[in-house]
């Protein structure tokens, strides 16, 4: 439970408000001196040098709304790496924020993970306005289609206005065109007066290729080890335990401070730790221990190799709840799309992959689904509850060359099989924001970076799209109008064929809040068995915790498919032309034996 206000946690990282000064540190152990620099009035005070390189002073009479920065011995002014709040731009002074805030969710503990109902979004291009304030004002809407969780596309502060979030350099500090931290709070104080959770995307795996000059006194980045996105940081080479901590409070932080439900921790699998106890294991540890009791938090998963330890007891002390799962996606797209390019290369046998996927999680376990292609662990003794699910999301949309949902390129009938099989399994679903009512409008790939920056990403995304062999022209990344084309327009969901699409969603979702969730606390392993019927249909089977069994049967193809069996159990939902006997092309018929 929350209390109704956030009073001060001490967090070894970040300016601490005691009620009548602030207590400034900072880790540095690359350098000699360091002086903070207040900016109004100016005045600069020489801070204390401590052990293990870390600089503290304490200054009287400061407080919320101080603008600092820390001065190195060449002159150079950084912000805190820790700053709260950079409304100035990443290298600009730090604010000091005050802690308390007036908070309306103090009997609000969250949900069961086996209720989530994901609903992905980016604060930027979520309304016309692109703030946490007028974010707020469509909750409602949310929580009339149904979803329980809100995850929020990274927020730590990036270099210029535009961004996906993903070359964060300020990772206590919310986007600051986005708002202040209190408007963040406001955000999830808002969603939890509706029950919904706010679970926030976070990254781990690297920083930003502009603004970051923590490299300058610290030793953030490792001299061990590469990675895709950039240099990893430092996480297992001599003074590496700062940097873990600075990343575990980071975790706390958000969840403490801004009372969020959970996180999403991007591209974990480039997050190389030869520590005795991995990264990831202790974040999850420290989080459930401090957190865990009498709150309801989630610690999700993105990793492109398929690792079961994180998301296994018997090999993760504190496993996390669950992890995207790419597999089901991209099978269950080229089984009815037919793409080939991009994403979908590997992609060779989709409707075998999509069987396996359904029945154990991944489909790609370094085994013959994979030809040596992907690695990956064996996954069936996994719940299905461990795999988060979707028809599509921010990279698999904001990726195309063109930027195009599902809705802009298949017809409706396809992409309703698709919805059908991605909501009604036992797996827990993730929509995109637009998705429920089929948005016009596209989400593309966009950034603010700097000059000297553009040319080298605008070369490399070139490259990429290239993979997808479409004869079309992806717009400039860093054009306004590109972020601008991106935004939702909110009043075509009230039209059609927009309001059908909304209804047939909020439908999805209510049958599987009454007929599915109930039935998921404490499913268990090997839950799971598909067979593939014929080219292009598949009858998928769950055995659920209370001893009911799902049945999916699901035609992904254009041709009627004949199965007996259609009418046996209760059906609980059916798109497309389902008959005693027949299933029509697109067609799901999903039911319970009870």
């Amino acid at each position: 439970m929350h209390g109704s206000s956030s009073t001060s946690i001490r967090y070894a990282f970040g300016p601490v408000l005691d009620g009548r000064g602030t207590v400034f540190r900072l880790w540095a152990p690359l350098v000699e001196t360091v002086t903070l620099k207040l900016c109004e009035p100016e005045r600069l005070i020489a801070m204390e040098r401590h052990a293990e390189g870390w600089f503290e002073i304490r200054v009287e009479g400061v407080g919320a709304g101080t603008r600092y920065l820390f001065v190195l011995p060449d002159g150079t002014e950084v912000p805190d790496p820790a700053s709260r709040f950079q409304p100035h731009g990443v290298l600009g002074p730090s604010v000091i924020c005050a802690p308390e805030f007036g908070w309306t969710d103090g009997e609000w503990t969250g949900r069961r993970w086996e209720e989530a109902v994901i609903y992905e979004l980016h604060v930027g291009t979520f309304t016309a306005e692109g703030t946490f304030r007028a974010a707020i004002d469509r909750l409602d809407a949310l929580a009339a289609l149904g979803v329980t969780a809100v995850e929020i596309m990274p927020l730590h502060a990036f270099p210029g206005d535009r961004g996906w979030g993903y070359d964060g350099v300020c990772l206590y500090a919310p986007h600051s065109a986005y708002g202040t931290p209190d408007d963040f709070k406001a955000f999830v104080d808002a969603a939890h007066a509706r029950s919904l959770m706010v679970y926030l995307d976070v990254v781990y795996n690297h920083f930003g290729p502009e603004g970051n000059l923590m490299p300058r006194f610290m030793p953030l980045l490792s001299r061990r080890h590469e990675g895709e996105y950039g240099t990893p940081l430092n996480f297992d080479d001599d003074n590496s335990d700062p940097v873990r901590r600075f990343i575990i409070e980071n975790a706390l932080y958000w969840l403490e401070t801004f009372h969020c439900d959970g996180l999403r921790l991007d591209a974990v699998h480039e997050i190389p730790d030869e520590s005795e106890t991995h990264l990831l294991a202790e974040l999850s540890a420290t989080v459930k221990e401090r957190l865990g009791d009498g709150r309801q938090v989630h610690l999700i998963l993105e990793n492109s190799h398929n690792e079961v330890g994180w998301l296994d007891k018997a090999q993760t002390e504190v496993p996390y709840d669950a992890q995207w799962d790419d597999d089901i996606h991209h099978s269950l797209h080229v089984a009815v799309s037919g793409e080939k390019g991009g994403f979908y290369e590997k992609i060779t046998e989709p409707f075998d992959m999509l069987t396996k996927a359904l029945s154990e999680g991944f489909a790609f376990q370094q085994d013959e689904a994979s030809g040596g292609k992907k690695p990956g662990e064996p996954s069936g003794h996994l719940p299905p509850t461990a795999f988060i699910a979707f028809v599509q999301n921010h990279d698999q949309i904001g990726n195309r060359p063109d930027g195009t949902r599902i809705t802009h390129f298949l017809p409706p009938e396809q992409a309703r099989a698709m919805a059908t099989l991605v909501f009604l399994s036992p797996t827990i679903p993730m929509l995109f924001m637009g998705e429920e009512w089929a948005a016009s409008t596209r989400f593309f790939y966009f950034s603010d970076l700097g000059e000297n920056l553009r040319d080298p990403v605008r070369r490399s995304r070139e490259e990429f799209l290239a993979t997808w062999n479409m004869d079309v022209q992806a717009p400039d990344p860093f054009a306004v109008s590109t972020f601008e084309r991106s935004r939702l327009d909110w009043s075509e969901m009230t039209q059609e064929p927009h309001a059908a699409w909304l209804d047939f969603y909020r439908g999805l979702i209510e049958t599987r809040r009454r007929e599915i969730v109930p039935r998921l606390v404490g499913i268990g392993g090997h839950a799971g068995k598909a067979e593939r019927i014929g080219d292009t249909a598949i009858d998928a089977r769950w055995r659920l915790a209370d001893g009911s069994g799902l049945r999916l049967l699901a035609n992904l193809g254009p041709d009627p498919h004949e199965r007996n069996g259609l009418d046996a159990g209760r059906r609980i939902w059916a798109t497309g032309n389902v008959q005693a006997q027949i299933l029509g092309p697109w067609s799901v018929a999903v039911s319970l034996d009870d």
